[in-house]
């Protein structure tokens, strides 16, 4: 209970912050194209990375790879199909030490962008992005690993790993096994649960 208050008021000072600081660097142009099927981008432990800048892929992985480390403006970072952050230039957006927060519907059509800011977009779990993501030390660049300092997420890492591997926009590259569908049927209950 002190922790969702807490939580609460971090976030709400966060988020009168970011109204009060005007960001004087331009954003990327991200935009749905930005985003494509998981299994294109590069995994590395439980999540996968990207940039939009293909020259600047070895530079993100280098950051994923060691665990720590600043992320370098373009770089992707994904979880699950559904959510990712976009690392923007140094001095966009302080608040979120330049990460935008993405909501996605993705299809087998490509992708959506569902929703997009930086402190007030909620994950199809009802959580709000930055609110978990400024918890992470900040050697981690608000990236959430275990041990980062970061609340855990209401998703076990083998249901994140069968969403990443039946990802729509892949083109039915994966076929999940007898157990993945058990997952993914737990997960459409637990969802549907939420709603």
């Amino acid at each position: 209970m002190i922790e969702k208050i807490v939580s609460r008021v971090v976030l709400a000072s966060v988020m009168l912050v970011s109204v009060a600081v005007k960001a004087e660097v331009a954003p990327l142009d991200v935009n749905e194209e930005s985003f494509k099927c998981m299994l294109d981008m590069t995994p590395v432990r439980d999540f996968y990375v990207d940039n939009l800048n293909a020259a600047d892929l070895p530079a993100t992985l280098a950051v994923a790879e060691q665990g720590q480390g600043e992320y370098p403006a373009g770089s992707i970072v994904q979880l699950v199909p559904g959510e990712v952050m976009v690392k923007h230039p140094k001095g966009h957006s302080p608040v979120t030490k330049d990460w935008e927060f993405f909501e996605l519907k993705v299809s087998p059509e490509g992708t959506n962008i569902h929703k997009r800011g930086y402190a007030d977009v909620v994950n199809q779990f009802g959580g709000n992005c930055l609110g978990c993501h400024i918890q992470a030390k900040p050697e981690f660049d608000m990236i959430c690993e275990k041990g980062h300092g970061c609340a855990p997420i209401p998703l076990p890492t083998a249901a994140a790993k069968v969403l990443q591997k039946t990802d729509p926009r892949c083109g039915g590259r994966y076929t999940p096994t007898p157990e993945d569908m058990a997952i993914l049927k737990q997960l459409r209950a637990a969802l549907s649960a939420n709603k």
